[in-house]
């Protein structure tokens, strides 16, 4: 379970800080707005950087496999980065409707994508990664910076 504890506390993080700055949009507060929601793309692309250089190579290598789950977290990835763009996009024109709209769409999107993370990329991580090989790759993810 190392690995599904570690990578879960991270998405509730970036939950949290989501939320924050989605708050923060909805009363008008575009200064506090966006720090918030640079709080939230600057965690989210460190976690994402954390699975795509340490923790996808490791489960590819111990899998054999590029073609599975990971190929469909990167491609996922990549949804998720065009979002944050428009997001801040949204942000820096103030325009409260269209970062709403598109908080939205993030908020499923990245309810999808955690769910099966957790439920199956992060499990298959914890049953298949030998302990030591673990334990390598969740000191390799701490000290991951963006």
């Amino acid at each position: 379970m190392i690995i599904s504890n570690y990578m879960k506390a991270e998405h509730r993080e970036c939950d949290t800080l989501f939320a924050g700055a989605e708050e923060a949009v909805a009363l008008n507060e575009w200064q506090v707005a966006n720090d918030r929601f640079l709080a939230f793309a600057n965690e989210t692309l460190r976690h994402f950087k954390e699975e795509e250089e340490e923790l996808f190579p490791a489960f590819e290598a111990q899998t054999g496999s590029s073609e599975g789950p990971t190929m469909v977290m990167r491609h996922e990835h990549e949804q998720v980065k065009g979002l944050i763009g428009k997001m801040a996009e949204a942000l820096e024109n103030e325009d409260r409707d269209a970062y709403l709209s598109l908080a939205e769409s993030m908020m499923i999107l990245l309810q999808q994508h955690n769910m099966k993370e957790e439920q199956m990329l992060y499990a298959m991580c914890d049953r298949m990664l030998p302990p030591e090989v673990k334990e390598e790759t969740l000191e390799k993810i701490k000290r991951v910076v963006l």
